[in-house]
């Protein structure tokens, strides 16, 4: 299964992310995974320093910054065959 983390404190970009992973989730009814994580502790151990954080199946996505619709789909696709 597609393992999905959204790592942030709870900002409203980092919502923002969470939310964006949901709605694509459901759009394109991809079963998966996901997770948010607020924990402080938990998110450095991903060795992320910036929020909102995307992790896809244990890999680093992007930190600091909301990535575009298209790109956080294409993203999904792309590790839908790696899990």
């Amino acid at each position: 299964m597609l393992t999905i983390r959204v790592l942030g404190t709870g900002c409203p970009r980092c919502e923002e992310l969470y939310k964006m992973c949901l709605n694509i989730l459901a759009e394109k009814n991809i079963d998966a995974d996901l997770q948010k994580i607020t924990d402080l502790n938990a998110i450095s151990e991903f060795g992320v320093f910036h929020t909102p954080a995307l992790i896809i199946n244990d890999k680093v996505m992007v930190s600091g910054k909301l990535p575009t619709k298209s790109t956080l789909l294409n993203w999904i696709r792309m590790n839908l065959g790696n899990q």
